[in-house]
């Protein structure tokens, strides 16, 4: 049993097509539009904490950050690299 204070959200002013697209959502999914609005709210609320936690790497100054695509360039240079080095063992006959 959670000992958890509930509270209760109003919303004023919400036109009738979108409180009638939001009541056809809840029948399709088998919920009264009740749950399917808390659904809606614990989703939301689990987002933004989620989000709180990915800003706080930002900023980070430990080599993490990259463009979009440098994580694969540098995983080709480190193989190529890593290549080159096996290839000039293997010529020079010391062992892998």
């Amino acid at each position: 049993m959670h000992n958890e204070c509930m509270v209760a959200l109003q919303i004023r002013d919400v036109p009738e097509d979108v409180r009638n697209a939001l009541a056809a959502e809840a029948r399709a999914r088998g919920q009264s539009l009740q749950a399917y609005l808390l659904e809606l709210v614990k989703t939301q609320a689990r987002r933004l904490r989620n989000g709180a936690i990915l800003d706080g790497f930002g900023g980070r100054s430990d080599g993490t950050r990259s463009l979009p695509g440098e994580s694969a360039a540098d995983l080709a240079d480190e193989r190529g690299q890593r290549e080159s080095e096996r290839s000039r063992r293997e010529s020079r006959g010391d062992a892998a």
